[in-house]
């Protein structure tokens, strides 16, 4: 089940990049439960996975889901207490679109019920693979690091004002990750002129980052949330664009190495 779920791919370095978003699959047993727009996905990290096909080879673990986030989003609390207070949200089983139309007809969204049966065979198990690697990690290197990749449309009104940044690292305001870490990262970001870049902006980092990032307990976690049209079309039908990732890939790799090169105090020398 675990498989049909999610592919992990178990690396040998201390980092582990998380894609909770890049799933498209709405199960067959659903579709009349949803509207016909939603079958399409389009609030899809799309392509993310491709961007970050480097990530193996540099011995990172990949985690990445099978099902859409329309079913369930994986980088929700489990009890769909809203990340962003005050803000537009979207719920642990999103009831409407990045543009704030419903995502079902009329009297058709998921009760408590069905609510409760999706966490429990999509969210968890996500959750439960994810967790038990951050711990081998841990337990092999002295520490585990998280990348958690995201990427959206560059202009939803519905979630944020304006144009967002090109490059949006979230670290719970410096909560989930060690301070030198943090600083490493944004320094790597600092120095290039190509892409705008926030830290700690209007994405801090989801639940996962702010879960599962406990340097007190030597796991480091990170949030980027990146704009989709620096890598692909963001209107449909949301193709890849080669030209485009060519000039991004570059720095999400240096940024990658970056995380593998970065040593925790207590394990300076290892």
């Amino acid at each position: 089940m675990p498989d049909a779920i999610f592919r992990l791919h178990t690396g040998k370095t201390p980092l582990l990049l998380s894609l909770p978003h890049v799933g498209t699959v709405i199960p067959e047993s659903m579709h009349m439960q949803f509207s016909a727009r939603a079958l399409e996905v389009e609030d899809t990290d799309w392509h993310l996975e491709r961007a970050y096909d480097f990530a193996a080879a540099l011995g990172a673990s990949v985690i990445v889901p099978r099902y859409s986030r329309y079913v369930i989003d994986l980088n929700r609390p489990p009890d769909n207490t809203p990340m962003y207070p005050g803000a537009s949200n979207t719920e642990l089983c999103p009831s409407r679109f990045f543009t704030g139309e419903p995502l079902y007809p009329e009297k058709s969204a998921p009760t408590a019920r069905e609510i409760d049966a999706r966490r429990e065979t999509y969210w968890q198990p996500y959750h439960d693979a994810l967790c038990a690697e951050l711990q081998r990690l841990r337990d092999i290197h002295g520490y585990a690091i998280l990348w958690d990749g995201h990427s959206i449309r560059s202009q939803i009104p519905w979630l944020f004002d304006g144009q967002l940044p090109d490059l949006n690292l979230g670290t719970a305001s410096g909560a989930s990750c060690a301070p030198s870490l943090r600083d490493t990262v944004a320094q790597t970001l600092a120095a290039q002129s190509t892409f705008s870049v926030a830290v700690d902006g209007r994405f801090k980092g989801g639940y996962i980052t702010r879960h599962y990032g406990q340097p007190a307990q030597s796991i480091h976690a990170l949030q980027l949330e990146m704009c989709q049209y620096l890598y692909m079309e963001e209107t449909r039908p949301f193709n890849f664009d080669p030209k485009r990732a060519a000039r991004l890939q570059p720095l999400l790799q240096q940024l990658l190495e970056v995380l593998l090169k970065w040593r925790p105090d207590h394990v300076a020398n290892v």
